[in-house]
């Protein structure tokens, strides 16, 4: 879709240690001790010291804590965020976005491009979900087959097409352009979804899943089609099986339930579909008891923000985080390539595509979701992932201070983790690897940052 959003000193003393900040240029801060070394035998030294101690008494007693963002808080227990090793949610898909390189105001993506979205390593974001469009002209289907292809050489077999409009000649108003599918034109369209889907598989680039419409609640003026929630359940129940492949479905512009429900309350209907989709354009957000109830997935296939700034960038890592929290399967971002995107366009991997990076490279397709303390404290956010081989974290901090965060590993534990942030001067950089004693680790959760932590051993079940 094309919208405009804008969704818009140090001394020690009983324990506890003062520290001097130092920020060098290339981000990276570091705190020293002072020690002071004066003469035992000078009396104005001694009453220096004692002078100087007992200030620093006051200081640490006293209610400055407000004041003094520099003294690293003590370990509070009651923040303790839980990970319940053997408590397994959801399913991970993964996370991606779209090319569409029949829309000539993007184009295709460069060979660069698409190993910078889809690698795993440094500077790559790791991406691992490709959706693609489902041209209304058959002859235009060629143009997505070679990124489609180049992206599958890497791995990648989550690739997804969705349909903005069927051929103008299936429509009420012969218009590539609003209208809807004409009832007797539904046999027709299911066969032009699995042309498509046929022709995808015969280059090289199979589908995963198509979609049998982009945003049948929106109202815009490019390409497109309505539908109701009766014309969906139709086609779903009577048509879909021709296709031959997995149906997604209904792919509102905001998890209108009220056009994904119908179709989970029908058995016939519900066997035919196997993803539920949805963007969040104002709204949707949530869980859906129903569709997991149903067996389906839920994949969240699309949104965009134009805040390009920091904030706006953390701010989608916690969007990725709510997604998840609230039990869906996969996260998809509009355009890979676009200033807004997580690729801008001279090629360079953005702010919002390192956040997303924090996530995709580490958490692959096939992980799942296990328990965690969501908000353990204020402005603080946890999810947790495993695989066999695997435990990981990611932590936000949205506060504009540094935060002490305790993890306690419930049902199980690993040896240690190595940390990875992204900040406004920090682009998935390796911390130091941080040991688990008896399951409890305490790390420093930097300032407006994400912090993924990645264990450095299986994750071993307590017996």
């Amino acid at each position: 879709m094309i919208r405009s959003r804008c969704f818009s000193p140090a001394t020690t003393l009983g324990g506890y240690f003062i520290r001097e900040r130092i920020v060098g240029n290339g981000g990276d801060s570091s705190s020293k001790k002072v020690f002071r070394k004066d003469n035992p035998m000078n009396s104005r030294t001694i009453c220096t010291e004692l002078l100087f101690l007992i200030a620093l008494f006051a200081l640490i007693t006293g209610d400055c804590s407000k004041n003094s963002p520099s003294i690293i808080e003590p370990t509070d227990t009651t923040k303790t965020a839980t990970i319940s090793i053997a408590d397994p949610q959801q399913v991970i898909r993964g996370f991606g976005g779209v090319n569409m390189p029949g829309w000539p105001a993007v184009g295709d993506l460069t060979a660069d491009q698409v190993n910078k979205a889809f690698g795993k390593g440094d500077g790559q974001i790791g991406m691992s979900i490709l959706r693609i469009r489902v041209p209304y002209d058959e002859t235009k289907f060629i143009l997505e087959a070679p990124t489609a292809k180049l992206v599958k050489s890497l791995g990648v077999t989550t690739i997804f097409a969705s349909p903005w409009t069927p051929p103008d000649w299936m429509k009420s108003n012969n218009n590539i352009v609003g209208g809807t599918l004409t009832p007797v034109s539904y046999t027709a369209y299911a066969r032009h979804l699995k042309a498509f889907a046929d022709f995808m598989s015969g280059n090289g680039a199979p589908l995963y899943a198509i979609s049998i419409q982009n945003e049948p609640d929106a109202s815009v003026d490019y390409e497109s089609c309505s539908w109701n929630a009766s014309q969906i359940l139709t086609f779903v129940k009577f048509y879909a099986p021709a296709i031959g492949t997995r149906i997604i479905a209904p792919e509102s512009e905001n998890f209108n339930h009220s056009l994904s429900d119908p179709i989970l309350n029908d058995s016939v209907a519900a066997e035919n579909v196997s993803i539920i989709g949805g963007h969040i354009y104002g709204g949707g957000l949530s869980s859906y008891p129903l569709a997991v109830s149903k067996g389906k997935e839920v994949w969240m296939t699309e949104h965009l923000v134009v805040d390009t700034d920091w904030d706006g960038a953390l701010a989608t890592a916690k969007e990725i985080h709510d997604c998840f929290n609230a039990g869906m399967n996969a996260y998809v971002w509009w355009y890979i390539r676009r200033y807004y995107g997580p690729i801008d366009e001279s090629g360079n991997v953005t702010k919002r595509g390192f956040v997303m990076s924090q996530y995709a490279r580490f958490i692959r397709p096939g992980f799942v979701r296990i328990s965690a303390t969501a908000s353990p404290q204020p402005n603080v956010d946890v999810t947790a992932y495993k695989s066999d081989s695997v435990l990981v974290i990611v932590a936000l901090n949205r506060n504009s201070t540094a935060k002490t965060q305790p993890f306690a590993l419930q049902g199980g534990t690993v040896t240690s983790f190595t940390p990875y942030v992204t900040s406004s001067f920090k682009n998935c950089a390796q911390g130091n690897s941080l040991a688990v004693t008896k399951g409890v680790f305490t790390p420093s959760l930097e300032a407006s940052s994400v912090t993924t932590l990645v264990s450095n051993s299986p994750p071993r079940l307590n017996p």
